[in-house]
């Protein structure tokens, strides 16, 4: 089984896991460039994708909120769109589940990535997306519930 994971910020990423194989993309510049990320993704034999869940956070402003839940929301329309199942799972479950809980520090679930995943140049719009879709990868594996 292939699986995906989506940081859905408009600096996150987009990370398909299948076989041992990785494949990383920063989210696409334009809604098309993010479609056809996704849509090549969908040709690994049916992936699942685990997409992070986003909310508002404070001191964030509106106009930054509003660009986030639209992307969010864009994400979540396209993966239906092309046929792939999702579900969401929140950045506190797929940090507590790998053991890098970063409150807030992007640089600890960017050293987390780097660490699973050597053979890959991680990036900060990368890391997540990557430990997104370890998570789901172990999940399925496992046969564990990620909540």
């Amino acid at each position: 089984m292939s699986v995906i994971g989506i940081d859905p910020g408009m600096s996150g990423g987009i990370a398909l896991i299948k076989d041992g194989s990785t494949v990383v993309a920063k989210m696409g510049v334009t809604e098309r460039d993010t479609y056809d990320i996704l849509q090549s993704y969908a040709e690994h034999d049916k992936p699942f994708a685990y997409i992070e869940s986003v909310h508002s956070m404070p001191k964030q402003g509106v106009a930054s909120s509003f660009k986030f839940g639209v992307n969010y929301g864009l994400l979540r329309g396209m993966l239906i769109a092309i046929g792939i199942p999702f579900e969401t799972v929140t950045p506190l479950s797929w940090q507590r589940f790998l053991r890098c809980q970063s409150k807030g520090d992007k640089n600890v679930t960017k050293a987390k990535a780097q660490e699973l995943f050597p053979h890959i140049k991680v990036t900060h719009s990368t890391a997540d997306a990557l430990l997104i879709a370890e998570y789901g990868r172990r999940i399925n594996e496992n046969g564990n519930s990620g909540s």
